[in-house]
């Protein structure tokens, strides 16, 4: 017996090394299987570098486990507020960077990430569950966060969920900022809003409202109070077009313009509306322009290519009869007794591309137009307002922060629009970024960086692997509707079957979703299927022959081979290895 097991040992010790197996004929390869997760693109593609894969897996898992729906729902939760303080509002208002980057969209459509997101918003609210606080010893620093906008408010949210007491100053009469004053009821529902920001004053958070910091209260004396202070004042401030007649009546910078009817303040704007600008302010101030009763046209320079607005607000636009004029820009505002009548016009065409890649507009030398209006809406641009705070300025540029969002003077740290202009996810993943950085200063440690993975493309996976399936579609007002309820929320929360059927969609892209895929193609017993879901799959590497089936047909790409010599990856053709009889 003793003979026959070393001839055993050197018949396999030779087919580790290429030799034939003998009886099959196949040889064996040194290759091994290891499992590599990897990051999923939709996770890079999100500002906040939220866990999407992890919150839609654990829907999914949760389903297939057959659990109740409210404690997944819970889980789910808490995943996505361990980043983002304010998920029901970014489902309301983010663009959703990540659904672009989602390798779902090349098998039949991304995964709908941002209905999800809102969904689990809406829960949270509706069950009123709090924020989680994770108190760590010491935290007793006091600190100050001058605006209550997404960046201020997330700074605030991490600082006073680690124990740290905290103080919001805000010039205006309510928090929110921007998505307060910037942003429609009809997008952002104030009760929506209000809800989210009360969870996050409810972990301590101190709000100063009608409190304007440079006016009100010195920064000097905020300073004196505060171990350390944020930045987050926004960029309230509209830049209006800088042609003649623009100082007449009716002629309104896009953000006063929408800070006037967010107020609650009635506001004339006549018959008819021109609004120059192509983003997210020109397109709100027309849509609410509708609303109000005037026939709309926006204006901008570039074509419909061009335009930074998200693609479905443009469409909801049109669906409700604004006007889109492309390659015009204005020459002068045209003008009657003090008042705006209308606007001249330059025909425009595009040139070669510019700085932001886009191509820049030029005039066609004498072509012009005139256009009639009764309200025009500069919605070009906008700045913060540093009255006050003229020292922070950095020339003249904005708020200069550094990567871990600190200002060139000791103990003062800056995010949001104050910086740069953005969108409220980039806002909040600098208010994030902030308050991890004044952590780690009072308590003398390193800002912890994320590990880095590889990215699990469509090249690491086997898309054949899933079924198509189409996203759900949230229900959504008629434009009639919605022009005869102005504030009336368009779009509708998934419902809950929805969300779970939605998150059943999610590939689990770089991660091992349980689907035994690997385990049904080894013929060599090396792969050990947990006896429970959820738990981890094993590999029995000394039965292992390197066939590389289970790489090559792992759906997700979290089997890779390598040479354990080397320790290199070896590539495999995905898809490749035929199905076991």
């Amino acid at each position: 017996m003793a003979i026959k097991r070393s001839k055993k040992k050197k018949k396999k010790l030779g087919t580790l090394r290429g030799q034939s197996t003998g009886g099959s004929g196949m040889e064996i390869s040194p290759n091994r299987p290891r499992w590599v997760e990897k990051t999923p693109p939709c996770q890079l593609g999100c500002p906040q570098g939220t866990d999407i894969r992890g919150i839609l897996t654990t829907i999914q898992k949760g389903e297939k486990a057959g659990r109740d729906h409210e404690e997944i729902f819970r889980e789910a939760f808490y995943l996505v507020t361990e980043k983002n303080p304010l998920p029901a509002v970014c489902g309301r208002v983010c663009p959703h960077p990540c659904e672009a980057e989602c390798n779902r969209g090349r098998l039949d459509q991304p995964a709908a990430i941002n209905s999800l997101e809102r969904f689990l918003g809406d829960f949270g609210i509706e069950k009123k569950l709090p924020l989680r606080k994770t108190p760590e010893e010491g935290c007793t620093e006091p600190v100050a966060v001058i605006g209550s906008g997404p960046a201020g408010l997330a700074c605030a949210y991490h600082l006073a969920r680690r124990g740290y007491p905290v103080t919001i100053f805000e010039t205006f009469p309510k928090p929110g900022g921007m998505l307060r004053y910037g942003i429609p009821a009809y997008r952002l529902p104030r009760d929506v809003l209000d809800a989210e920001i009360q969870r996050i004053l409810d972990l301590g958070v101190t709000l100063r409202l009608s409190t304007s910091v440079g006016r009100d209260v010195s920064l000097d004396e905020v300073r004196r109070e505060h171990r350390a202070v944020f930045v987050g004042i926004g960029a309230h401030k509209g830049r209006l077009l800088g042609v003649p007649g623009e100082e007449a009546e009716r002629v309104w910078t896009g953000t006063a313009f929408l800070n006037r009817v967010n107020r609650g303040e009635a506001v004339d704007v006549g018959r008819k509306v021109l609004v120059v600008g192509g983003g997210d302010t020109a397109v709100d101030a027309a849509r609410v322009s509708r609303r109000l009763g005037a026939e709309v046209t926006i204006v901008y320079r570039r074509t419909r290519t061009e335009m930074p607005a998200i693609e479905e607000e443009v469409v909801g636009a049109e669906e409700e009869g604004v006007e889109l004029r492309f390659l015009a820009a204005p020459l002068e505002i045209l003008t009657e007794g003090g008042r705006a009548v209308g606007m001249r016009c330059q025909v425009m065409e595009l040139g070669e591309p510019d700085e932001s890649g886009r191509r820049r507009p030029v005039p066609v030398p004498g072509e012009e137009f005139r256009l009639e209006a009764d309200t025009i809406i500069a919605a070009i641009s906008q700045e913060p307002d540093f009255e006050g705070l003229e020292n922070l300025r950095e020339g003249p540029d904005w708020l200069k922060a550094d990567e871990t969002m600190a200002l060139p003077e000791e103990g003062l740290y800056a995010g949001g629009d104050a910086v740069r202009l953005g969108l409220a996810t980039i806002a909040l993943a600098q208010g994030r970024l902030a308050a991890d950085t004044i952590h780690a200063k009072f308590r003398g440690l390193e800002i912890p960086k994320p590990p880095e993975k590889p990215v699990a493309t469509t090249d690491h996976m086997v898309l054949s692997f899933y079924e198509k399936v189409l996203r759900a579609e949230c229900e959504a007002l008629s434009p009639e509707e919605r022009l005869a309820h102005g504030d009336a929320e368009i779009v509708k929360t998934l419902t809950e079957e929805q969300a779970v059927a939605e998150a059943l969609r999610c590939m689990s892209c770089g991660s091992c979703f349980d689907c035994g895929t690997c385990w049904s193609y080894c013929q060599d017993g090396a792969i050990v299927k947990p006896l429970r879901p959820g738990e981890p799959y094993k590999f029995k590497l000394e039965l292992c022959k390197g066939c590389n089936k289970c790489a090559e047909q792992c759906p997700c790409g979290y089997i890779e081979m390598y040479d354990p010599a080397t320790g290199e990856t070896v590539p495999v053709v995905k898809g490749g290895a035929p199905a076991p009889a």
